[in-house]
């Protein structure tokens, strides 16, 4: 599904003249700015992704709320499947239909931003001063914030509080504490820790963790600290610590091996804690560990921004700013967090929801620190994707060597 709207978004930038042409022309600066026209706003139109509920009815609810503080009577939304967001952009950039409010997943912004189809919010006053620097650096493009977001997620170290104890086992801090506490907790049916390691976009998203944490970086594939990285997951398979199936096992998969006792850890995001909580687990998380003293746990972001589209509109696109402006409000950042199993991204409410929420305190820990997929690379974070996860499977299966994998991947 990934794979289909990245497609997309790439014949989305070869319409970019289309694109502009159908918005009027101008791009970002087609949208006037903070200085549009005075005219009347009865409707905004938004398009977004969340079709079930409960997230549906709280998005809606959040809508209408923000439509009637900033003087619009009426909200036409249209939630469509994830996967089909990027192609309905598409569509409506070639209709001369795009939506007055856009929502757009972070990785996706920049794309997005480079046809010229988004506006800057900047123009309309719009900063993201005190956020996490993540999603500012996901929603930049060519030095100019193109999207806000309200919350996010990111992974992390789930660990199983009664299995631990009953082991005399600490969540794990360090590289070396992790591969020693996977080793003892590894019983009978048991493994000691669960990843992703499949040869999909969710597989390098999973590697992303212990790659930053040790200093390795997207533009430098080949590095020492990369192959350390990729040391650390073949030790865990190797010694046994983790299955061998972590090569197929999706999040959803490694969740169910923790929900049936067959993990004692896992790396896995807080969108897994209502099931969790369901199945009555007794969990905590922490964040991913380093590898040395000098490091910080670094995991990539989730989640998604609010954007305005470039519509030619120039009163709408004035009150389309204020409604993305109101989703971003210290409370509704505050309420979304908390009805979506989310991290606010403003740094102080961060650690106000720290308190408020205890058991969400490991992912805000790891979203203050999180990385955006497209910061260093934009466009071309796919691309280095496939060979991340290429070679980390190349490792998992023994067809290379740490230090050879990802050269041998195409890096």
């Amino acid at each position: 599904m990934i794979k289909k709207r990245l497609v997309a978004i790439a014949a989305l930038a070869t319409m970019a003249p289309l694109t502009l042409a159908a918005c009027g022309g101008g791009g970002t600066s087609g949208g006037g700015g903070g200085g549009g026209s005075s005219a009347k706003v009865d409707s905004l139109t938004v398009l977004d992704y969340y079709t079930d509920d409960p997230g549906k009815t709280q998005i809606q609810d959040m809508l209408e709320k923000c439509g009637t503080s900033i003087g619009v009577a009426k909200i036409n939304r249209q939630p469509v499947p994830g996967p089909t967001l990027i192609q309905k952009v598409l569509q409506q950039a070639s209709s001369k239909t795009l939506p007055d409010v856009l929502m757009l997943d972070n990785p996706d912004i920049q794309q997005i931003a480079e046809t010229g189809a988004l506006a800057a919010l900047d123009d309309y006053g719009i900063k993201a001063d005190g956020y996490a620097e993540g999603p500012v650096s996901a929603a930049t493009f060519e030095g100019k914030l193109y999207g806000l977001q309200p919350a996010a997620n990111t992974i992390a170290i789930f660990y199983r509080k009664d299995v631990l104890a009953k082991a005399g086992v600490k969540p794990p801090k360090t590289w070396a504490e992790l591969r020693t506490a996977a080793k003892k907790l590894t019983v009978g049916k048991q493994y000691g820790f669960a990843f992703n390691a499949t040869a999909d976009y969710e597989g390098a998203w999973q590697f992303l963790p212990p790659m930053w944490t040790n200093g390795g970086d997207e533009t430098d594939l080949k590095s020492p600290q990369v192959a350390e990285a990729l040391q650390l997951w073949k030790d865990l398979v190797d010694d046994g610590s983790a299955s061998k199936s972590v090569v197929n096992w999706k999040q959803s998969d490694v969740n169910d091996q923790f929900i049936a006792g067959k993990a004692a850890m896992m790396l896995n995001g807080p969108w897994q804690i209502p099931s969790l909580q369901k199945a009555k687990v007794n969990f905590g998380v922490v964040s991913f560990p380093i590898n040395k003293p000098d490091q910080t746990s670094v995991a990539p972001l989730g989640g998604e921004a609010w954007t305005v589209p470039v519509t030619g509109d120039d009163a709408k696109m004035k009150k389309a700013a204020e409604l993305v402006k109101c989703m971003n409000s210290d409370e509704n950042q505050m309420l979304r967090a908390k009805q979506g199993g989310l991290v606010p991204t403003k740094l102080a409410l961060a650690t106000q929801f720290k308190k408020e929420v205890p058991a969400m305190a490991g992912f805000v820990d790891a979203v203050e620190h999180a990385r955006a997929r497209t910061g260093k690379l934009g466009s071309k974070w796919p691309d280095t994707a496939k060979i991340i996860y290429t070679g980390m499977q190349l490792v998992l299966t023994g067809q290379a060597k740490p230090a050879d994998a990802m050269a041998k991947a195409g890096g």
